[in-house]
């Protein structure tokens, strides 16, 4: 059995330099943290249903994911934290809502991902 070994270490020096200087101008740690909230089933389902709705109430939302008020604050407040969602007050419920369309966006460009439609 022989031992592979490879003795190069770099190949295309050229595109790991410019995938380097790239990542530099693109805070990986944030953008990480938005796919890692996103990766969350509930927490999807719930910007999902605030993307095309244009508030919903904590009761609401709970009652789309099928969880517990408890439950669904924390995710709301996750989501919150991250600058997705933003929330008012009106008398004794709090409402969310989408704080960036952009979300509407990324969400469906994940359903054409997973469907294998082109990017076009």
């Amino acid at each position: 059995m022989t031992n592979e070994i490879c003795e190069i270490t770099c190949i295309h020096e050229e595109q790991v330099t410019n995938s380097k200087e790239r990542l530099k101008n693109t805070n990986s740690k944030d953008l990480s943290s938005l796919f890692k909230i996103l990766s969350d089933e509930n927490r999807f389902k719930i910007l999902h249903a605030l993307a095309y709705e244009d508030q919903l109430c904590v009761c609401d939302v709970a009652n789309i994911i099928g969880a517990t008020m408890a439950n669904t604050s924390h995710h709301l407040q996750s989501l919150k934290k991250l600058g997705v969602v933003d929330s008012k007050k009106i008398g004794k419920l709090v409402y969310y809502f989408s704080s960036d369309d952009r979300i509407v966006e990324l969400i469906n460009l994940g359903k054409q991902l997973e469907q294998g439609d082109s990017y076009e």
